[in-house]
């Protein structure tokens, strides 16, 4: 069976085919629709279903000629036949055309104009094509958006369910790239994040072919241009560490870095809404208004939102264009960084709240990718899971890890860039002991981070990983700097300490020979 891009066209000019909708026209549709809930704050909220979160297991890459040779295949790049796909393909525009209503945008991912993805994005629901209007590049007219010719055309299905054993899916649910005809087929799943995602896997393919380093991070500067990322996986804080009402947002989640520095490959932020709250993320909370996207908040009759209630999901988010916030940079890029932050949330409660790493520590620390998944993040995890994910992104990496790592170690040493490990796990005990360490406190240790404050404190180093914790921060208690200090029972410490070196040292096998040097070099102290 063939592509046929003709029969998406006819689908995208049908006269029942709403393209480039005004916020105002969707947010009619969606209500009309009854496709979700208008809230208090003027923001619409909806339900995903069974699917509260991303569904990796059931994410594909169209094996082909042309991809086969760089994609790094395994559990998180599942291979599927070029025939399954376009079998799946045909199926999915053979069931949207019998729907009464599609909603159509035109958009970008990547505000560096000389790297943009041109992006048609098709949906079946209303508030899914809102949802992407918030999260990529907007055009500035419908005009403009009517010139754009997609490099890639994103098709969301969530009704449409996948048959395993025909389509040659796991599940009823599909996330499927196909780099040869272009297009991203998503279907059987409500939740809208597989949409920022997939695109974003899309990028972190193309951008390294031209020497583009494409990252999961956060950004922000100053207002003497000094530019801080803040990498790490959901749940580490990305979002809310970036969203400093001291310097201004480049982009929360998704960004590339060039030979001009770097910028934004989105439009607009994906912020988890759980325990959100005025005071402690008065930014982001006050970035949920009209045209912001929620889900699976808990919302009563009258309209006013429980942000503590995990009634659906402990991933409750919202979806909003970039200029809620206040303080941005627009169009979204900056020069090249001066501090990059790691963010890990260690259910181990071992690892010390900051330090500060050395170029080969920086590079383990990037491949190793440390975190704990935590609870509603992805399927079935309810409580916090050690995980490692190379380069703090792989569900979202087509290429080896190499390919990036590279990348970003020359970057590092081109820019004489500072690079910190933060931990915004637990302190003083592991998950369901010891505490979350305290926002407030990240919060302090991350501005003298940027700041340059701590180029002027001691350091010690750690017994057990290696790593040069600072011995004062100004209004954070010197307990909590050292780990090890935190913790009431030492010999539980030293137990937990050495459960987790053995876990990097087992996750850092899979890098073979070559990693060696880097791995001797790593700062751990040996057996």
């Amino acid at each position: 069976m063939s592509f046929n891009t003709s029969a998406l066209e006819a689908l995208i000019d049908k006269p029942s085919s709403h393209f480039q909708l005004t916020t105002t026209e969707l947010y009619n549709k969606i209500l009309k629709r009854d496709e979700a809930e208008l809230t208090e704050l003027g923001a619409i909220n909806a339900k995903t279903g069974e699917y509260t979160g991303r569904s990796p297991k059931d994410k594909f890459i169209v094996d082909n000629p042309q991809v086969k040779d760089d994609i790094d295949w395994g559990a998180i790049n599942q291979p599927i036949s070029e025939e399954k796909f376009l079998n799946l393909y045909h199926k999915v525009i053979d069931y949207l055309n019998d729907k009464e209503e599609l909603f159509v945008f035109n958009g970008y991912a990547g505000s560096d104009s000389n790297s943009q993805l041109k992006l048609t994005v098709v949906n079946e629901f209303a508030w899914h094509n809102l949802f992407a209007q918030n999260m990529f590049i907007k055009p500035t007219s419908k005009e403009e958006a009517s010139k754009i010719k997609a490099d890639f055309t994103l098709i969301s299905a969530p009704h449409f369910k996948a048959d395993p054993k025909i389509d040659g899916t796991r599940s009823e649910t599909f996330v499927i790239i196909s780099f040869k005809h272009k297009t991203i087929l998503i279907g059987g799943t409500e939740y809208a994040g597989e949409m920022k995602k997939s695109v974003f896997s899309v990028m972190n393919y193309l951008l390294p072919q031209h020497n583009i380093m494409s990252m999961h991070c956060s950004a922000n500067v100053g207002d003497k241009g000094d530019v801080a990322l803040f990498f790490g996986l959901s749940g580490t804080g990305k979002t809310t560490l970036s969203a400093d009402p001291n310097r201004k947002l480049i982009g929360d989640d998704e960004h590339g870095w060039n030979e001009n520095g770097v910028f934004n490959i989105e439009g607009g932020c994906y912020a988890k809404a759980i325990n959100l709250s005025a005071e402690k993320e008065p930014q982001i909370f006050n970035a949920i208004r009209y045209g912001t996207v929620l889900e699976n908040l808990v919302v009563d009759a009258h309209g006013y939102i429980d942000f503590d209630d995990n009634h659906y999901t402990e991933n409750t988010r919202a979806a909003y264009p970039i200029d809620h916030i206040d303080n941005v940079v627009l169009p979204s890029k900056a020069s090249h960084p001066n501090t990059i932050i790691f963010l890990t949330a260690d259910a181990f409660g071992v690892l010390p709240p900051i330090s500060k790493l050395n170029k080969d520590q920086a590079m383990y620390h990037f491949l190793s990718g440390f975190t704990s998944k935590l609870a509603g993040t992805e399927r079935g995890i309810t409580e916090p899971v050690p995980s490692f994910s190379t380069c703090f992104g792989a569900p979202f990496l087509p290429l080896r890890a190499e390919v990036y790592a590279n990348l970003l170690g020359d970057l590092i040493d081109k820019h004489a860039v500072d690079v910190y490990l933060v931990n915004t796990g637990w302190t003083g005990g592991k998950y369901g002991v010891g505490n979350r360490i305290e926002l407030k406190y990240t919060r302090k240790m991350v501005n003298d981070a940027i700041n340059g404050a701590l180029k002027n404190t001691g350091f010690e180093k750690d017994e057990v990983f290696g790593l040069s914790i600072p011995t004062e921060i100004e209004g954070v208690p010197s307990t909590i700097l050292q780990p090890k200090n935190a913790w009431s029972d030492k010999e539980a410490y030293t137990d937990q300490a050495q459960l987790l070196v053995e876990r990097f040292k087992d996750n850092f096998k899979k890098f073979g020979a070559n990693a060696q040097d880097l791995e001797l070099n790593g700062g751990f102290k040996s057996n």
